[in-house]
């Protein structure tokens, strides 16, 4: 992308030009696509005479049919040649060339696409008209438009309608992989965080796993970025795409004498704000970097540039960016600030910024710091590797901390933590190790203990809810010695039990005391046989209830 209006006045500036014309930012690894196809069946959903008003501007090219909901069962009219459906409650859900929308009155429901001239499934366009959107998705899909009841804003999509007919195509904007899903497993669920980030809504849990509905997937990013294992990560481009791109731009930004450089990420909708407001005033030490949407640019990315020599790394959103984007952004502001404070660097190295607040931009683009890191990291990345990324960049941050510290509290809900056993309740079970999946919580393999490894925990809270005893609960924070963070040690363990038997171990005292009390009283084991039985390995009970039956014979 080139960059209208960036003064060049010091070697910063002359730097900051050759970077960003040699930097290769735009060679991404290729995504696969989603397909749409449109027949130009459009439904025009308002109050009556609003909704008639817009659908006779449409031209006779679109398939058009109008509802107006209201009391009432719907009802097919014919008003001036215009099909019109009165009354009902709409539904819609689906998105470009395949919406579903059904007026529902009492027990009534009304597919309206049965009711265009060649009667079909599914609508291609929805024009709403309503004073709020019926879909409140913060990225609603594509196909979906909102211009309000106000004839004042309806020429942008009037111009649009026309052209919405045929294939289109855009690009598969995720990567999902299941194996290191924390979502769930036996029955619980862990982590929603991806869930909750999505601005278009379209992530959905399906049992122990998610599942992305490329259709309504716009690219929005914060699921990616709020994932705290990499199960879901951005496709277009690949973080490791991203930051070679950016690596070789500092690189060259060095090279060609430019000093304490700084990286402001914008997307599409943060361009139009940078070229009117910004860009003739901007520091000619700050480097714009464009990508797809800004929530797709996490605590992975930010700390890795300033490894690789960044003194500070700003993310430029609008009014416009989808709350949960901003949310999500938020959230992972707070815990890279925590990081970085732990090593002793200023909270400032890492800022969002709204580009609708140009004064307020522009004066922190000012006073960014200087001087961070004296030696700039060259480490490369996986194509999906998040945890990888984020273990060489605080490592490399690590190593030239102004004031490190050996470990510091994260707030709740951060991806880095232990957990803590109660040792009074824990009876080895084992079932939190079961469900771990990040293998972070480990069995004894084979010796009655429970091991931990730091690093690998997410804090995704499946251990916790699994644990049959309550006896487990999880603490955000982050250790900055690596080999006490890599190290598994031992949370918990016991003499085994032996059997009574043949003296083979094969569990451990608490977990057979808890057995036998809740037991106690049952009809099964109130004769001193069976509750020895209880003490033996599974090998010697059988043996044991064979002999025992034989010798009634």
């Amino acid at each position: 992308m080139t960059y209208a209006g960036l003064p060049e006045h010091s070697s910063d500036g002359r730097a900051r030009a050759r970077a960003l014309a040699t930097a290769g930012l735009g060679e991404v690894t290729p995504t696969s696509v989603v397909e749409f196809v449109s027949k130009g069946r459009c439904l025009v959903l308002g109050d009556e005479p609003v909704a008639l008003a817009f659908a006779r501007q449409l031209p006779a090219s679109l398939d058009v049919i109008v509802a107006a909901p209201g009391d009432g069962d719907p009802e097919l009219r014919q008003i001036d040649g215009q099909r019109l459906v009165r009354g009902g409650r709409a539904l819609i859900s689906g998105a470009l060339g395949n919406f579903t929308v059904t007026l529902v009155s009492g027990n009534e429901r009304l597919d309206v696409g049965s009711l265009i001239s060649q009667p079909a499934e599914r609508i291609d366009l929805v024009v709403d008209l309503g004073k709020k959107p019926l879909l409140q998705q913060g990225l609603p899909p594509l196909g979906y438009y909102w211009p309000g009841p106000d004839p004042a804003g309806w020429d942008e999509v009037l111009a649009t309608l026309p052209e919405m007919r045929g294939e289109f195509e855009k690009p598969k904007f995720y990567n999902y992989d299941p194996e290191i899903c924390a979502h769930g497993r036996s029955g619980k669920t862990g982590c929603t965080r991806c869930i909750e980030a999505c601005p278009a809504e379209a992530i959905v849990s399906r049992g122990e796993k998610v599942e992305v509905n490329p259709y309504l997937c716009q690219g929005g990013g914060a699921c990616a970025t709020a994932c705290p294992t990499g199960a879901i990560s951005y496709a277009y481009p690949l973080a490791r795409d991203l930051l070679t791109g950016i690596r070789r731009m500092l690189e060259s930004y060095r090279d060609c004498g430019g000093r304490d450089p700084c990286l402001l990420f914008h997307d599409e909708t943060g361009l139009a704000a940078l070229s009117a407001s910004l860009g003739a005033e901007m520091p000619e030490r700050i480097l714009p970097i464009a990508v797809e949407d800004i929530g797709s640019v996490g605590m992975d990315t930010w700390l890795a540039c300033l490894a690789y020599g960044a003194d500070a790394v700003v993310l430029l959103t609008t009014d416009r960016t989808p709350p949960q984007v901003v949310e999500t952004a938020q959230g992972q502001l707070i815990t890279t600030r925590a990081l970085l404070g732990g090593m002793g660097y200023g909270e400032h190295c890492v800022q969002l910024q709204n580009a609708d607040q140009p004064a307020a931009v522009m004066d922190s683009l000012r006073r960014l710091p200087t001087g961070v890191l004296k030696r700039p990291a060259k480490f490369s990345t996986a194509a999906n590797d998040k945890r990888g990324t984020l273990r060489l960049a605080l490592e490399e941050l690590g190593s030239q901390a102004p004031a490190p510290r050996r470990s510091i509290s994260l707030p709740a809900g951060s991806p880095f933590g232990e957990i803590r056993v109660d040792a009074a309740a824990c009876t080895l079970c084992m079932s939190c190790a079961s469900v771990c999946p990040t293998h972070a919580v480990q069995d004894g393999r084979g010796l009655p203990q429970l091991n931990f490894r730091e690093w690998n925990c997410v804090q995704c809270g499946l251990c916790e809810k699994a644990c049959p005893e309550s006896a487990i609960t999880l603490n955000a924070r982050f250790l900055y010695d690596r080999d006490a963070r890599e190290k598994t040690r031992v949370l918990h363990e016991e003499q085994p039990f032996c059997c009574v038997s043949c003296g083979r171990p094969f569990a451990t005292r608490s977990m057979l005391e808890k057995l036998e009390q809740k037991l106690e009283g049952h009809w099964m084991f109130q004769s001193e046989e069976a509750r020895r039985r209880m003490r033996m390995c599974e090998d010697c009970k059988v043996r044991d209830m064979f002999s025992s039956q034989a010798g009634k014979h």
